[in-house]
């Protein structure tokens, strides 16, 4: 069953409405691939600290992850339409899934690619109404963990469901999460949807003061 939207949106006639806002664009991307072309991802042997490359990886990851929900906190907060937030969503994911250059890192992103997707479909997902109620998310968690070696598309929209939950303000996924030496990419997913529950606090005040920008 589909929960009704519950997020109480806030609008005061007191603050105006913002007239700009900078948006996750290609030069972002482009920026932020050359930083990982450049980056050293064999680290140090003898040290425990995650290796350079990586570390970039994952702030490269929350950047993404913080722009895209930006745009939801947007439409939240009335600043943008729901039409305004699909376009700009949609507009993010395209330059997020574009194919990336053939270089040494091109698997790389490739695999952050195969993470990050859930994210735009869970947006999606919570833009339309379309996501379950808190209750339901250990069972989808479960049943996502099942199927997902012989039907990976259902697996998919189970984790995107949860991912919509989320942005709506359940918890998830931190305890779901496995420490298996072969995570599958439904645990993947679910590592993304927890990224998205951090940045989803994090934004708890965001917009709240004038000149806030993606």
């Amino acid at each position: 069953m589909v929960a009704k939207k519950s997020f109480k949106k806030v609008t005061d006639p007191q603050v105006p409405a913002k007239l700009y806002y900078i948006f996750y664009n290609q030069e972002r991307w482009n920026n932020w691939l050359n930083a990982l072309a450049e980056a050293d991802f064999s680290g140090d042997e003898d040290s425990d600290e995650m290796p350079e490359g990586y570390r970039i990886l994952d702030e490269f990851s929350d950047d993404i992850t913080l722009a895209v929900l930006k745009i939801i906190r947007l439409y939240q907060n009335d600043r943008i339409t729901l039409e305004e937030a699909r376009t700009k969503s949609h507009g993010v994911e395209e330059i997020i899934m574009e194919e990336p250059p053939d270089s040494d890192i091109a698997d790389i992103v490739r695999s952050m690619q195969d993470s990050m997707i859930v994210l735009f479909a869970a947006g999606q997902k919570y833009l339309e109404g379309a996501y379950p109620p808190k209750e339901e998310i250990k069972n989808l968690v479960k049943e996502g963990r099942s199927v997902f070696l012989k039907d990976p598309e259902k697996a998919f929209d189970m984790a995107s469901s949860i991912g919509a939950a989320v942005i709506n303000g359940a918890s998830c996924c931190g305890k779901y999460i496995t420490d298996a030496d072969d995570p599958t990419q439904f645990d993947e997913w679910l590592a993304e949807i927890e990224r998205a529950a951090d940045a989803m606090k994090s934004l708890k005040n965001f917009d709240e003061v004038v000149g806030d920008a993606q």
